[in-house]
């Protein structure tokens, strides 16, 4: 028996190919595969590929498939994943279900926890002993993603040109992010920012420097950093009231690129959480999400997989 574990992020793809007892045998990396930020044929051309490179030439067929994929909380959005899948082939059967929760599976295993998952963009999504969920966040970057990188990149290019219109503090950020976009001045971001149509993944790489600028005492990054802190600890509080978990003991699971670019933020959001929730402890994620896919789609071979219910 095989299944397929698969992370589509808004960045990358990564595919698994595990064995019936969830040991990995093959890999497979792609582009971001977002439903609404890349669209249908963009996200199907992912998957296929991630899938067959995956596989390679090994003759085997996937009995069970588990994709976790941001924004597919919405019906009609998991009905056109599904869409995808049927039209990609692959004679499965098929589970589609929040990125957020196969994070959470992957740090946590079965039991009940929280997952504050921190790339470009934020969400914080928690399960608890009965198959219940709740979520705070992934609202994308226009409505939300607070203390996600593009908000925290975003918060750092304000602070550039506030400082260049006399109505902000002078901060390091302003150096160290013109010497990386490779300008002169802060006035040469209206065209980078907007003529050239940067992509919010290029400002959610920003956010590295806003930990190099606050290492070096800058006030302004320390700031940023502190809100995007309080922000995606709010996000966990949220899911944690609306669970009743305050007193439970249950790891609280941090994943994404923020927490490994950002380190510092681990330690504030630990600080955060101890206060409310005093018997959760951290888990940073040291595995692939995907590894939670797989167990899911084991878990749906043998029939024990459940999806939880929003409350």
């Amino acid at each position: 028996m095989h299944v397929l574990g698969i992370d589509a992020g808004g960045t990358k793809t990564i595919c698994l190919l595990a064995d019936g007892e969830g040991h990995v045998i093959g890999e497979a990396r792609g582009g971001g595969a977002n439903l609404q930020a890349s669209g249908e044929l963009e996200v199907e051309k992912v998957l296929h590929h991630v899938m067959d490179a995956a596989i390679g030439d090994r003759d085997v067929r996937p009995v069970a498939i588990c994709l976790g994929i941001a924004g597919v909380d919405r019906p009609q959005d998991t009905a056109a994943v599904h869409s995808i899948m049927r039209r990609i082939g692959f004679k499965a059967r098929v589970i589609v279900v929040n990125d957020a929760l196969i994070a959470l599976v992957a740090g946590a295993g079965d039991g009940e926890g929280v997952v504050v998952v921190a790339g470009t963009g934020s969400i914080a999504y928690g399960r608890d002993t009965s198959g219940r969920a709740a979520r705070a966040g992934g609202w994308g970057y226009l409505l939300g993603d607070e203390g996600g990188g593009f908000w925290i990149g975003r918060a750092a290019l304000h602070a550039v040109v506030r400082q260049f219109d006399g109505r902000g503090p002078v901060t390091l950020l302003t150096p160290m992010i013109l010497e990386h976009l490779g300008l002169s001045t802060p006035s040469e971001l209206i065209h980078e920012i907007y003529h050239r149509d940067v992509h919010r993944h290029t400002i959610a790489g920003i956010a590295g420097l806003v930990q190099r600028a606050m290492v070096q005492r800058d006030a302004i990054a320390a700031e940023i950093l502190t809100r995007a802190g309080a922000e995606l600890a709010s996000a966990a509080a949220s899911v944690i009231a609306r669970l009743e978990m305050r007193g439970h003991a249950f790891p609280t699971v941090l994943a994404g690129g923020i927490f490994r670019g950002i380190p510092w933020l681990v330690d504030d959001i630990t600080n955060r959480l101890s206060e409310i929730a005093p018997r959760s402890w951290i888990r940073p994620l040291d595995v692939e999400p995907a590894i939670g896919a797989v167990r899911l789609a084991i878990a749906a071979v043998h029939g024990s997989f459940a999806h939880p219910t929003y409350l």
